[in-house]
């Protein structure tokens, strides 16, 4: 796999939010929206539980890349 194109998802049993690497402009939307839960400089840089699943979802939705995404989990 590309370094340059990883994908990951983080999940806090009610959403999963995923990210791809190569789709991410880097516009700082998603830090500025909820940075407790996006922290690029730490690793993992979503943490996934430091907030409520529709203030992630609010977040995500900022992203003018589609390099955010998310899904509800059933």
């Amino acid at each position: 796999m590309d370094p340059k194109d990883t994908k990951k998802e983080y999940t806090n049993g009610e959403i999963t939010v995923v990210w791809q690497s190569g789709k991410c402009i880097h516009s700082g939307n998603c830090v500025r929206a909820n940075p407790d839960v996006f922290q690029p400089k730490d690793k993992p840089w979503i943490k996934i539980d430091a907030s409520t699943s529709e203030k992630i979802m609010e977040a995500v939705n900022k992203c003018p890349s589609g390099a955010l995404s998310f899904y509800k989990n059933e």
